[in-house]
């Protein structure tokens, strides 16, 4: 059992069912709502673990009842959470959360924005039974003091590269991997909309960066740029969607990003680790819920046979 070390947010969702996504200055009202851990890192590190392998989560909370509530849930899926820490007088993340009938999700989160930042901390945290590390970009200090240490040690250095991407190139220039969203790839690069427009960024992004990066599409599948080999333009490649009709996209990003960074710590090829990440994704739009759609590797690996 291979373990992926994942650092970054945690955070507790409010979900709201609505027909549409809320709009105007009017009162809604909700066809369901239920409760849900969330936040990038967190529901990654549960990926992983429904995936079989081991997770090790590295967040900051507050010190308060939406910690305890967080930390409960992540250790009853099996999460190790020995490195949460909560700071007293501070806030944890919450979000609150419409899904409407088509799957399509709105997000208001708050975040302290107080919550320390020093990184130094993660000195103690050892990397040493550690496959791959995986980080999102909500706590960029502590994002690049992993990802060096990962990249030091030979391993598997995963940025999930969602807004906000820091602007200085910092975390591209930690992590061995950069997998973008295409909001993420479209706020740090300033491209457009257009299909053209989204490649030619890609490909910039990995030469100028000798990295092996890509970007999900959602329904329009996985673009990757490998620009890894030095004097060569990077090697372009689209693996497409698995087909499904989906019913909650929450927490899908953070599903993919778990299963990637899973399948490489278990030696997979990038390729390969894309195709599983995008399978684990499709199955968790059909479930709604957000992070409680996440499946098992089972049904993953049963997908991935029948595709």
């Amino acid at each position: 059992m291979k373990r992926v070390l994942c650092v970054g947010h945690a955070v507790q969702d409010f979900i709201f069912r609505t027909p549409q996504l809320p709009h105007g200055a009017e009162k809604h009202r909700a066809s369901g709502y239920c409760e849900a851990g969330g936040g990038p890192a967190a529901t990654a590190a549960v990926t992983v673990v429904r995936l079989g392998g081991a997770a090790r989560l590295v967040s900051r909370l507050g010190e308060d009842a939406v910690a305890t509530t967080i930390r409960t849930e992540l250790e009853r899926y099996g999460v190790d959470c020995h490195h949460l820490r909560c700071f007293a007088g501070h806030q944890s993340s919450v979000s609150a959360v419409f899904v409407d009938d088509a799957g399509e999700r709105l997000i208001v989160n708050h975040t302290d924005a107080s919550l320390p930042v020093d990184p130094s901390w993660l000195d103690e945290v050892s990397l040493d039974d550690v496959a791959a590390v995986l980080a999102d970009t909500r706590w960029p200090q502590g994002a690049e003091r992993l990802l060096r240490r990962a990249t030091a040690a030979g391993l598997p250095a995963v940025l999930d590269a969602d807004v906000p991407v820091p602007k200085d190139g910092r975390l591209f220039e930690a992590a061995t991997h950069i997998a973008f969203s295409l909001a993420g790839l479209r706020d740090f690069s300033g491209c457009s909309e257009d299909t053209a427009a989204t490649s030619e960024a890609l490909r910039e992004l990995a030469e100028s960066r000798a990295r092996w990066c890509c970007v999900t599409q959602g329904a329009a599948g996985v673009l990757i740029a490998d620009g890894r080999v030095s004097g060569r333009s990077p090697v372009m490649r689209h693996l497409p969607a698995f087909r499904v009709t989906a019913v909650d996209t929450l927490g899908a990003g953070d599903v993919w990003h778990g299963a990637f960074a899973l399948a490489l710590a278990e030696g997979s090829s990038e390729e390969v680790a894309v195709r599983a990440a995008s399978a684990a994704a499709a199955i968790k739009v059909t479930r709604a819920g957000g992070r409680a759609g996440t499946p098992t590797r089972i049904e993953r690996d049963a997908l991935l046979e029948r595709s």
